[in-house]
């Protein structure tokens, strides 16, 4: 990868968080190490399915994809993220360079830019900064917002502020990325205990217990008769009904 532009480091309110999936191990690191220089906070993966561990752990506004990895393909990848999060921004990184394959990274994998290898890394840090901006006008029309460092939930209303568990707030972020923000009970349980230190997985009546005190939250706060924030969807597990962005 060869430098062409000098773009300045982006100026958001926050650090963008961007998600690289890349299987050649000197390409990710290199890519890592420029974008992390260019005021990115980056995390990577190899696989399709290392993406999903780090998704059941931390939310990104930006996605980085290769097409050929081992397992899933990025095209398929890019795909399943674009249904889960439809305002996701997605770039895929490919040495394919047909037109045909352009336009499936664009129609099939929903890709917001196709990048085709070897790709400019300032070019890239640029990309990824005009898709940030993009995701900060539309952040702005969000009701609630979610700090991740300080665990709290604040909504349209100045008074309208929680304070969530570690718990609270992996059932958040896993149900905020999920498909129609609806999660199976069992994968539940397995994400929100995910990366502690107890060698323990949370029961289903443990995670009934986080929720009914996650809507008990949510409803002191929420003006009388609202709809509850967390619904149960029979057969199924849990389904998140409040729009939720991150600051």
């Amino acid at each position: 990868m060869t430098a062409l532009l000098s773009p300045q480091k982006p100026q958001h309110a926050r650090p963008l968080v961007v998600a690289l999936v890349e299987d050649d191990r000197l390409l990710r690191e290199e890519v890592e190490l420029h974008l992390s220089q260019q005021g990115f906070i980056v995390h990577v993966a190899n696989s399709a399915s290392g993406l999903d561990d780090l998704m059941a752990q931390t939310y990104f506004d930006l996605y980085v994809l290769d097409w050929n990895l081992p397992g899933e393909s990025g095209l398929s990848l890019s795909r399943r993220v674009r249904q889960a999060l439809p305002q996701a921004a997605i770039v895929m990184m490919t040495a394919r360079v047909a037109l045909n394959d352009r336009l499936s990274g664009y129609r099939e994998g929903g890709a917001d830019i196709y990048m085709t290898k070897p790709v400019a890394p300032d070019e890239l840090v640029m990309v990824l900064q005009s898709l940030g901006r993009r995701l900060h006008s539309h952040s702005a029309d969000q009701d609630w917002v979610m700090n991740l460092r300080d665990r709290t939930l604040t909504g349209p209303d100045s008074d309208q502020k929680l304070r969530l568990t570690h718990r609270e707030k992996a059932l958040l972020v896993a149900l905020i990325q999920a498909q129609d923000n609806l999660l199976d009970s069992s994968v539940l349980c397995d994400l929100i205990d995910q990366g502690q230190t107890e060698d323990t997985t949370l029961t289903k009546h443990a995670l009934e217990e986080v929720v009914a005190r996650l809507r008990k939250k949510f409803k002191a706060v929420q003006p009388p008769h609202a709809e509850p924030a967390i619904k149960s969807v029979w057969g199924v597990g849990y389904q998140l009904c409040v729009p939720i962005t991150f600051a």
